[in-house]
């Protein structure tokens, strides 16, 4: 009875502690977040102007109540801009590290279950795209096919299964030895119920909390494109494109490139936050199965 007793209240005192490995700015990041995508979402019904509507008699129109964040050097409305420019930025950013999730999470799955020459097939394929330096590859590949959202997401989906790959083989090696893997390889289990019921539910943890800081970093990639002209292509807005846009009115209206700064700024680092939090509490090496 005692031992029962002791073991409620550490648990009653564990919880709270569980709930504070989270924290204040885990929870300011999933607010803005949250905030950002639920805009990204609802731009078309939302009462905003045409974000490509040009107006060439209100260029760099200060703020006021018709154009709450003014215009930009063309006269189109910033607020509209920022708006539907997130709404590519995180197209972009979270459908390229799915692509990445689903083809590099399988290889490394399957590389650190099966082992062998499979394994040093992909790992050394991996290896050959990695030695190419991404940014270089996406302008290169970028400039070839023409600038589109698709083209874009799918290069720079295909430039992350390398990391996501690592992850998974990672994870999936040092699970592949656990009790309960031997213990339904005795049962004689077969590869892929190992591999989908034994495996995934425990590899799949790390690899959306790894999910989380590929987005941040796809936008980022996405920004640095759109702001050297290589990006989604005119008219079409997004936080990279609006950034070297407003390059060109720094000395008139900085304005122009730091709101749309701001708000890469204040995204990527939400889902770094997130992310980071996320992983560390999948981290195997915590003791999760």
């Amino acid at each position: 009875m005692a031992t029962l007793e002791l073991s409620l209240q550490d648990e009653a005192v564990s919880a709270p502690v569980r709930r504070r490995k989270l924290g204040v700015l885990f929870w300011l990041a999933s607010c803005w977040l949250a905030i950002i995508l639920a805009l990204a979402i609802l731009a078309p019904v939302l009462p905003l102007q045409n974000p490509v509507d040009m107006d060439m008699l209100e260029r760099r129109a200060p703020f006021s109540r018709e154009h709450w964040l003014g215009t930009d050097g063309l006269g189109r409305d910033e607020l509209a801009r920022l708006i539907f420019g997130a709404r590519v930025s995180l197209t972009v950013g979270l459908i390229a590290p799915m692509i990445s999730l689903v083809f590099g999470g399988a290889l490394g799955l399957f590389a650190g279950y099966f082992r062998g020459r499979f394994e040093t097939l992909v790992v050394g394929s991996m290896d050959v795209l990695l030695a190419f330096p991404p940014l270089i590859l996406a302008l290169a590949v970028t400039a070839y096919l023409g600038q589109s959202v698709p083209n874009l997401t799918m290069i720079l989906g295909v430039l992350g299964i390398p990391a996501f790959m690592r992850v998974a083989r990672a994870a999936t090696l040092t699970l592949a030895r656990r009790e309960f893997v031997i213990a339904a390889e005795a049962l004689g289990a077969s590869h892929a119920r190992i591999i989908l019921r034994e495996l995934l539910p425990n590899v799949i943890l790390p690899l959306l909390a790894f999910f989380l800081l590929g987005v941040a970093v796809t936008i980022v990639v996405e920004g640095a494109l759109s702001f050297l002209g290589l990006g989604v292509p005119p008219p079409m807005a997004s936080w990279g494109s609006m950034i070297g846009e407003g390059r060109e009115s720094l000395d008139v209206a900085p304005r122009l490139a730091f709101l749309p700064a701001t708000g890469l700024f204040l995204t990527v680092l939400a889902f770094n936050l997130v992310g980071d939090t996320l992983r560390a509490l999948t981290d195997p090496r915590q003791g999760a199965l």
